[in-house]
């Protein structure tokens, strides 16, 4: 199994040991995300200063910017790394495209889908020399002047992976993508029930194996050296869990746990701006569902009894803001439970 944790990105300058100390520790790979801050430029930095781990967005949003613009990043940060980088992309739900970015809002997984074919034609184009042309719905890309294509070309491709919780994006992510990021909201019932069988289905009628496709993520790990220290973890993710259980794009978890009644109720008290109750709804067993959860010298069991045989990758640490502690002898142990991963196809 391969374990990834988060880089800092309050302070770039922090990210530069933080990543060392992070290949220092054996960790697969690293990955920022899109939450306070940008998340490729830490990535730079990582690029630049290791020479092992995989450099991921966990994710980046994707409406939020141009194909071209997320072509070149990714291209760059993939050269940088002499091929270590994944472009991990979400669409966000429409509230936030709207009204925190103001871009228009469409049916998601049918855009996506086009954004990531449109990404592979630019890549192919930069590579190959042929003439760029991509005309969809939502993307229209015709006009490649050689000034403006860069150096580089003969690393493979940037693997694209999709986050996903509802059937639509995890049929999308197996069909289209090289892998799935699957929310941390996620428990073993509704992963079993829903997630698998889609995913299945989705690589079985686009003829890949699964070998080559990961999934990565669906639960938070909450661990610590002492007691107290899993304690106050776990009261953390029990607030991460309330937080995402008041958004209806989520819902679906609840019901496959029988509590669908909680997701209304936790809305509305994001309303009335009830932010600090919300965590004292969530039950225990919600939490203990959705995460993993024990000492450092129990994580590696409860990580195989939580998510072995379900997922290739697991992310000790679900926020920039909540660095992983885990030492490098209990990063071995975890990465010696048994995974279906191997390797991401090659792309031309």
């Amino acid at each position: 199994m391969r374990i990834v944790t988060t880089v800092p990105q309050h302070d770039l300058r922090a990210t530069r040991d933080a990543a060392l100390d992070i290949e220092a520790r054996g960790f697969d790979g690293l990955c920022s995300l899109e939450n306070r801050h940008e998340p490729f430029m830490p990535l730079a930095v990582a690029a630049v200063a290791t020479e092992r781990v995989e450099l991921a967005t966990g994710i980046a949003l994707a409406f939020v910017r141009s194909p071209m613009a997320l072509a070149h990043v990714a291209w760059d940060l993939n050269e940088s790394s002499r091929g270590r980088f994944v472009l991990g992309l979400g669409p966000q739900i429409k509230a936030h495209n709207e009204k925190r970015y103001s871009v228009p809002w469409s049916a998601p997984a049918p855009r996506l889908r086009e954004l990531v074919t449109a990404l592979r034609a630019i890549w192919h184009s930069w590579r190959s020399g042929a003439p760029l042309r991509h005309e969809g719905e939502h993307y229209r890309f015709t006009l490649m002047p050689p000034n403006f294509v860069p150096e580089g070309g003969k690393l493979p491709p940037p693997p694209v992976t999709l986050a996903a919780v509802g059937p639509a994006m995890l049929k999308l992510a197996a069909e289209s993508a090289d892998g799935v990021r699957l929310h941390p909201f996620c428990t073993p019932r509704y992963f079993d029930d829903t997630v698998a069988p889609i995913i299945e289905a989705g690589l079985a009628r686009a003829g890949r194996a699964r070998a080559n496709f990961e999934i990565n993520g669906g639960g938070f790990v909450a661990t610590g050296p002492d007691d107290a220290a899993v304690s106050k973890m776990a009261e953390w993710v029990r607030y991460r869990v309330a937080f995402y259980a008041s958004t209806p794009a989520y819902w679906p978890v609840l019901e496959a746990e029988g509590l669908g009644a909680l997701g209304p109720k936790l809305n509305d008290m994001t309303k009335q701006g009830r932010w600090n109750e919300l965590a004292r709804e969530v039950p225990d067993r919600l939490l203990e569902a959705c995460a993993a959860i024990g000492r450092h010298d129990q994580i590696a069991d409860a990580i195989a009894k939580r998510f072995a045989g379900r997922v290739d990758t697991v992310h000790a640490s679900a926020s920039s803001e909540q660095p992983s502690d885990l030492p490098a002898e209990v990063v071995a142990r975890i990465q010696a439970l048994p995974a279906t991963f191997t390797g991401f196809a090659p792309r031309a």
